[in-house]
């Protein structure tokens, strides 16, 4: 785990434990990954859904009976996140995007369509994409994502936040 990732990781988990008591269930929508490992970890049940094109089929998570519905780095893969935030019927979303940055392309891997950003949000505007979708902001907030290396570029992404984590509830 890079040095970025592991300041991911510990600011979500902090963040979720403010607010989210332990033995939650959660529905943690994206590719499984580390994250969903340091959820379980941390004392939550966690499920996946994964493998499914939310833009194409957003009622796949339209399931009942979670505490808690996560989408960390999940909705700039999508041409139309709001459908799948529509869809959610759980009482809590915990959910983070990057946030855009003046002085770096969103992120494209022409080799994987499933690996590139179409959206990279200004905090205002994932906001405002919530509260159009039902939801109203509870808290938030930002960091910024160090690489660890020498240059302009790397220097910048030190100072300027790059990371969004929101905690949500139905308006």
């Amino acid at each position: 785990m890079n040095k970025s990732e592991k300041i991911r990781f510990e600011k979500t988990i902090s963040f979720l434990k403010e607010t989210l008591p332990d033995g939650a269930k959660l529905l943690d929508l994206g590719t499984p990954n580390e994250m969903g490992t340091h959820l379980k970890n941390s004392g939550y049940y966690v499920d996946n859904a994964y493998g499914v094109d939310f833009d194409e089929q957003p009622e796949i998570i339209g399931k009942e009976g979670y505490d808690a519905v996560t989408m960390f780095e999940v909705l700039e893969h999508l041409i139309n996140p709001m459908g799948i935030l529509k869809a959610v019927e759980a009482p809590k979303l915990y959910a983070s995007v990057p946030l855009d940055l003046w002085f770096a392309k969103a992120y494209r891997n022409k080799k994987d369509r499933w690996d590139q950003h179409f959206h990279e949000f200004e905090d205002w505007q994932f906001d405002w994409l919530l509260e159009k979708s039902g939801w109203k902001v509870d808290r938030a907030i930002k960091w910024s994502s160090p690489v660890g290396k020498i240059g302009i570029r790397p220097l910048l992404r030190t100072i300027t936040p790059r990371y969004y984590l929101v905690e949500a509830s139905r308006a």
